[in-house]
């Protein structure tokens, strides 16, 4: 009795196994499930809301920060910045650790651009006449092509 339970218990697991069903996204975000029998259908109806993405346009620089006498850095969103206070993660934060990274004040490194989410954003600093790249992801901010 016990065989032919374990036998019945496999027999209906494989069945879920033998299912090639695949679900993929599509480029507007939707969810869509590629049946077996060459037939597809919306998982997700409706288009899903895309967060807004505050862009900075980027400046004309050169490669050693010759930046002009009345450059101004670029004003990032203050609500995406109020809510990475919490986790230390606002612009002020990161200018910090990118002077201590290359061994300057916090008044010698200027934001020349920055593209930012709520829960990712990549930044452009010159530093010491560097210019240097930096990425958030949530509340943590790393070199750009660092891992740790």
């Amino acid at each position: 009795m016990k065989e032919m339970l374990c036998l019945l218990l496999l027999l209906v697991s494989l069945i879920g196994y033998s299912q090639n069903n695949h679900i993929v996204k599509t480029e507007d975000g939707r969810r869509v499930l590629l049946k077996a029998d060459f037939t597809w259908e919306y998982i997700d109806l409706e288009k899903p809301k895309t967060n807004k993405i505050t862009t900075i346009a980027k400046t004309d620089i050169d490669d050693g920060c010759n930046l002009p006498k009345d450059f101004k850095e670029p004003k990032l969103s203050s609500k995406i910045q109020s809510q990475l206070k919490k986790g230390r993660a606002t612009i002020k934060h990161i200018k910090e650790k990118v002077a201590k990274d290359y061994g300057c004040t916090v008044a010698d490194v200027r934001l020349l651009s920055a593209s930012e989410k709520k829960t990712i954003g990549t930044y452009t600093f010159c530093a010491n006449g560097k210019k240097v790249y930096y990425k958030r992801n949530g509340h943590k901010i790393v070199e750009k092509g660092k891992l740790f």
